[in-house]
């Protein structure tokens, strides 16, 4: 079922953490180098997490995180927020561990893509890392096309030579 969650009341945090919980615990090197106890590290990355969807996230403009939810198990994730009107920016597709290579990802992007053509036209951009080739074909797979050899993270404005830009164009019907 998919779940289009507009209010940080509405998150169940442990479940969307559950989601997350590799890219978390990958981020405590980045964001804690010197916190020796690993748990303790990824308690503060998700709590930085989540205090980033409550007074950031969710104030900007459509601002929306998705998630496709199995047997009440929170399986695969992303968000999206308009930039201006007819674009939308796309970021953290993320799928649980123990639930990857089951097509969640690309069923969640196809999912939201089709929730999004209910509005009209619209262009949708995401970014996808050079070195996750799982990540750009679940983009491909649902649709969409590598449009820049460097992404474009429109929420910090700021161009990455790491990233390809993707784009998912909706003309429709």
């Amino acid at each position: 079922m998919l779940i289009k969650i507009i209010d940080y009341q509405k998150v169940d945090t442990r479940k969307l953490m559950d989601v997350y919980s590799e890219s978390n615990y990958e981020n405590t090197d980045y964001f804690f180098p010197d916190e020796a106890d690993k748990e303790a590290a990824v308690q503060k990355v998700e709590a930085g997490f989540l205090d980033f969807l409550k007074n950031d996230f969710f104030k900007k403009a459509e601002a929306a995180y998705w998630v496709l939810e199995i047997d009440g198990i929170y399986v695969s994730a992303l968000r999206t927020c308009m930039i201006q009107k007819g674009l939308y920016y796309l970021e953290a597709l993320e799928t649980r561990p123990d639930c990857r290579r089951k097509g969640y990802g690309a069923m969640l992007l196809s999912s939201v893509a089709d929730s999004l053509k209910e509005n009209g036209p619209f262009r949708l951009c995401s970014c996808v890392s050079k070195k996750n080739a799982a990540s750009l074909k679940t983009h491909e797979k649902s649709g969409f096309q590598v449009v820049s050899e460097e992404g474009y993270d429109y929420l910090n404005e700021e161009a990455d030579n790491h990233d390809f830009g993707l784009e998912y164009c909706y003309h429709g019907v």
